[in-house]
């Protein structure tokens, strides 16, 4: 029988291995950050293995895939809400982050980075900022269609000359599903589901990603596609004979974002590598790697970024994302019941 006298000690015997293990616990957070990356991993690893030298903190990364762009991850957060193993989710479009946030995911964090990006580019209770952003553009197979035939609008891709020669992501995933519910937000549900039925009727072909769309216009497999600005200038370096279009009045300029998520481990790690993220030097990293980024940090000056001159002086899509949020059950709704998608 054991004498009353030892029983605090055993209590204190049993607990102190429980005391070290959370200590540990606790420490080991405190060293590394989880990263959900939505971004391209070619772009982002350098910058992510960049902050780890600099800061000394060891970033743990989860990427998504091409064909699956940023659901995912996307799903991953909104499941593992009640207990957090994110530290900081760098999105490479909006709307998601947005509906993150709306479903009460994201951490509010008023970074000083982001004080002199332009009010549009933050949300007012400081959960995320919007930085670094691509634009959705035409890549031209010059090849095959002559520069005075190039498509001057997204309603030109609807023109019988184009019949069976476009090819577009499957708009169900990432910045593809961000343009067709910032279309419904910006023309009205009417004007965007006639484009898109019109688009199915002139034999738009729909394929995994972004990038094939881009490799398949550059090779000659198709002589139009919608794509992002870092497809389709990866097309262009590697010497294929393409061109990039802007289309005046309807380019859409999606923007990447960063955002701490709610009760995650290492709060104070998050802060900063998001203060790291939303700085010049990596926005100008960005607009100088191959990715193309277009900064939206005012203090970033650049001459000219290769082969985006146009980005400066296009006239965007009138759209307002907080909106373009609602148009998103209503836009995937359609174009999973127009393209026969699942």
């Amino acid at each position: 029988m054991i004498h009353s006298r030892w029983i605090p000690l055993l209590g204190l015997l049993i607990a102190a291995p429980a005391l070290v293990l959370s200590t540990s616990c606790r420490r080991d957070a405190a060293a590394r950050i989880v990263v959900y990356c939505a971004h391209d991993r070619e772009f982002a690893e350098d910058i992510l293995k960049a902050f780890e030298q600099e800061s000394g903190l060891k970033v743990e990364k989860r990427w998504d895939t091409e064909a699956n762009k940023s659901v995912q991850l996307y799903e991953d957060l909104i499941r593992e809400a009640a207990q957090p193993r994110c530290d900081v989710h760098w999105n490479n479009e909006i709307l998601a982050t947005i509906r993150l946030d709306r479903n009460g995911v994201l951490q509010p964090y008023a970074s000083p980075s982001a004080t002199p990006y332009p009010a549009e580019f933050k949300a007012k209770d400081h959960t995320w900022t919007a930085f670094a952003a691509r634009a959705r553009v035409l890549i031209v197979n010059t090849d095959k269609v002559k520069k005075e035939d190039f498509p001057k609008s997204l309603a030109d891709l609807t023109e019988p000359r184009f019949k069976g020669h476009i090819a577009l992501a499957k708009p169900l995933f990432g910045t593809t599903a961000t343009q067709a519910a910032c279309l419904f937000q910006a023309w009205g549900s009417e004007k965007a589901s006639g484009f898109y039925r019109k688009l199915k009727a002139n034999g738009v072909e729909l394929v995994a990603g972004n990038k094939q769309v881009a490799v398949g216009v550059g090779v000659g497999q198709y002589a139009i596609g919608l794509t992002d600005t870092d497809d389709a200038v990866a097309e262009i370096d590697a010497g294929r004979p393409v061109a990039l279009i802007f289309t005046d009045g309807d380019t859409l300029f999606i923007p990447n974002t960063i955002a701490m998520i709610k009760g995650c481990p290492n709060p104070e790690g998050a802060k900063k590598l998001i203060d790291y993220l939303l700085s010049p030097e990596v926005e100008l990293k960005l607009a100088k790697s191959a990715s193309k980024q277009i900064p939206l940090n005012p203090q970033v000056k650049l001459d000219a970024i290769q082969h985006l001159e146009a980005a400066r002086t296009v006239r965007q899509l009138p759209v307002d994302f907080l909106k373009a949020v609602e148009s998103w059950k209503d836009s995937q709704e359609f174009l999973l019941k127009e393209f026969g998608l699942r």
